[in-house]
């Protein structure tokens, strides 16, 4: 589907776009709040900075796309691939990314407080500076990702992989946790 007709399509009512084929869609800016994109096809696909409130993306294809600065708040990300996926400064807060696959995606400055990462693949991803308040990262692969800088208050990490898991100057861990996360390989540099 062309980008045009997708937005013409979207602006006349119709939200649901199930499947659809979006390989490198220019959606700069675009609101698509509310719209069903299940199991749609956006490899590479340019989505800075547009509005996905409420988006169902569930097992979803962004492999590569360019969500820097979108608003995904209260989205439908179960298994989604977003491998390599830039979300630098995106709202991804009430989020549901469980089961979803974020491998060497760069989210840092985004905003994940009360996100779902269940059983989540976060393998070298980049989580700099963000804001993980209220995070579930319950059994999440986490093996050599980098929380630097990151707010981490009342953050669920049970039977995470932290192996290789950097936490240099992070907030919201305390002493104990520490200690667990240290014990399971993860890096502490004050």
């Amino acid at each position: 589907m062309e980008t045009t007709e997708l937005l013409a399509r979207y602006a006349a009512g119709e939200r649901n776009f199930r499947d659809t084929d979006l390989f490198r869609a220019e959606l700069m800016n675009a609101d698509l709040s509310g719209a069903n994109l299940f199991r749609a096809q956006l490899f590479r696909a340019n989505l800075f900075r547009a509005n996905l409130v409420g988006v169902n993306l569930f097992h979803a294809v962004l492999i590569g796309a360019n969500l820097s600065g979108t608003n995904l708040s209260g989205a439908d990300l179960i298994g989604a691939n977003l491998v390599g996926a830039d979300l630098r400064g995106a709202d991804l807060s009430g989020a549901d990314l469980s089961d979803a696959d974020l491998s060497g995606a760069d989210l840092s400055g985004a905003n994940l407080s009360y996100t779902d990462l269940t059983r989540a693949t976060l393998f070298r991803a980049e989580l700099i500076d963000a804001v993980l308040n209220n995070t579930n990262f319950k059994r999440a692969n986490l093996k050599a990702a980098n929380f630097s800088g990151a707010k981490l208050n009342e953050v669920n990490f049970t039977d995470a992989i932290v192996n290789k898991t950097h936490f240099s100057l992070t907030e919201g861990i305390g002493e104990d946790l520490e200690m667990e996360l240290r014990g399971q390989g993860a890096f502490f540099d004050r």
